[in-house]
């Protein structure tokens, strides 16, 4: 048995959403023929109050169509500084934007309206880059998992509407933050320009992400997907997954989100843990004795068909997802008691 706790996209689809994926109805997505998609794409922009989605290959595109969007080559993105889109995007923000970020040293991946009240204020001047977006990250992947605070958010997105400053975010892990929060769809649709959703992480889907946005974004989406090579052809298939994820797999993400407390609940008694990450949700950061080493305990646990992944700066990282049964569960906690 391997224990694969490297990431919630490890997961595989169940024998349920395998059997709605082969029986969905499909057509070219291109010329807009596909009805499964299509359905998807008003039901995800009707479920967060906002005028239309796009369904993306990748996370990664979706967030790049995002900035190419509400940017242009010279302009800034203000972010913090554990981002996804600036860390583990591949420099796309410079590549496909020409666009520079702006980094705040925020707490675990969030900053507060303070940290960018006067950046959102500043002045154009011909010899520095024009702030035209904010960007934040809910979950906070780097950040273990962190749920923003929605009062801190809606602060934000005032400072952004009084500096005409466009608004995206990067929900990846969103549902598990609504889950966790007890907060709604809608709250979050009322608040940004544009947000991104991911069906491929915790909510077990293969492979898709959304985009959502005004009208005029997905236009112009649509257009920078095809560009970017994410033209896709009978998606339908794809969206299917999606559909069933979001109908079958919201709900039970709690159970996830408690299996990762109960794994720090155990680290905490082990003599060889320093430190650990407050848990919310389905990520847990943990650091071990420098005697050790993050490497070394890596190596050993996987030694044993337990997988996990360093972060860096002598990070652990733990996930917990749909695949990570009762029984690994079992297993993983005894192995750590023994280690």
């Amino acid at each position: 048995m391997i224990i694969d706790l490297i990431s919630d996209t490890v997961t595989k689809p169940t024998k349920e959403m395998l059997d709605v994926m082969m029986s969905a109805k499909v057509g070219d997505d291109v010329f807009n023929m596909d009805p499964t998609v299509n359905v998807l794409q008003e039901k995800v922009a009707n479920l967060f109050g906002m005028e239309a989605a796009l369904f993306f290959p990748s996370g990664t595109m979706a967030n790049q169509t995002a900035i190419k969007i509400h940017t242009q080559p010279g302009d800034m993105v203000i972010c913090d500084k554990y981002a996804h889109i600036y860390n583990y995007e591949s420099g796309g923000v410079a590549f496909n934007s020409g666009v520079t970020c702006k980094l705040i040293d925020g707490n675990r991946g969030m900053f507060t309206a303070s940290h960018i009240k006067e950046l959102a204020s500043v002045k154009p001047e011909i010899y520095l880059p024009y702030t035209k977006l904010v960007s934040i990250e809910n979950t906070t992947n780097k950040g273990g998992g962190a749920c923003w605070d929605y009062s801190e958010i809606e602060k934000i997105y005032q400072i952004t509407k009084e500096n005409n400053l466009a608004f995206h975010l990067d929900g990846a892990r969103l549902f598990n933050a609504l889950v966790a929060k007890n907060e709604t769809p809608k709250q979050y649709g009322g608040l940004f320009d544009t947000i991104s959703i991911c069906f491929s992480k915790g909510l077990g889907a293969p492979v898709g992400s959304m985009l959502l946005g005004t009208k005029n974004h997905i236009k112009k989406a649509l257009r920078i997907r095809k560009l970017l090579g994410g033209g896709m052809r009978q998606v339908g298939f794809l969206a299917a997954a999606a559909n069933y994820a979001l109908d079958h797999h919201v709900e039970r993400l709690a159970e996830d989100h408690q299996k990762a407390k109960e794994i720090a609940e155990v680290l905490e008694n082990c003599s060889y843990i320093t430190k650990i990450e407050p848990v919310e949700t389905n990520i847990l950061i943990f650091y071990v004795d420098d005697a050790i080493g993050a490497d070394n305990f890596i190596d050993k646990m996987a030694s044993k068909n337990i997988l996990l992944t360093p972060m860096g700066e002598g990070k652990i990282r733990i996930v917990t997802h749909l695949n990570y049964t009762d029984e690994m569960h079992e297993i993983l906690l005894k192995e750590l008691k023994n280690f």
